[in-house]
Order: C-alpha cells, then structure tokens, then sequence
C-alpha cells in the first residue's frame, strides 16, 4: 500500500439503521454530528437510511418503497396503455 494517502484518524463508531433501529458499531473516520451512549461509553453516531440489517438483498424481502404516491401516480398514468 501506499503511504500517507489512508486517514490517520479511525475510531469506533456507531451506525444506527433508521428503518429498523438496528445499531452496530464499527471503525470508521467519517464525520459525526451526533453521539449516542452504548453499555457506558460514548461513540459518535452516523445514521443511515439502509444497511445490511435492513436491504432486500440481504434480508431476501423485497419491499416496494413508495414515496409520496409516486409509484401510484406512475400506475394510473401508464398502468393500462395496453388495455384497449
């Protein structure tokens, strides 16, 4: 590997999986804005939307995610273009 090009500044931190508060901690040096206590020590919190414990690939259920009616608008706009 090459040196000087890594981040020097890994520390264990908190994932929280906003879909199922799902929690694991990690190494990683991306920046925190949160902190969240676990079994008395402190670690900074990064929130994601989808993780391991949440995506259909990983968890085999396949979840049709509809935000705001977009899928029910696509389906009364084109559903039945080919009923004629």
């Amino acid at each position: 590997m090459k040196k000087g090009i890594h981040p020097e500044n890994y520390r264990k931190v908190v994932f929280k999986d906003m879909s199922n508060d799902e929690t694991f901690i990690t190494r990683s040096c991306a920046n925190a804005r949160e902190e969240i206590e676990i079994d008395g020590v402190t670690y900074p919190l990064i929130k994601v939307e989808v993780s391991s414990s949440s995506h259909p690939f990983y968890t085999g259920v396949a979840a049709l995610v509809d935000t705001a009616g977009r899928v029910d608008k696509f389906r009364s706009r084109y559903g039945n273009r080919n009923k004629k």
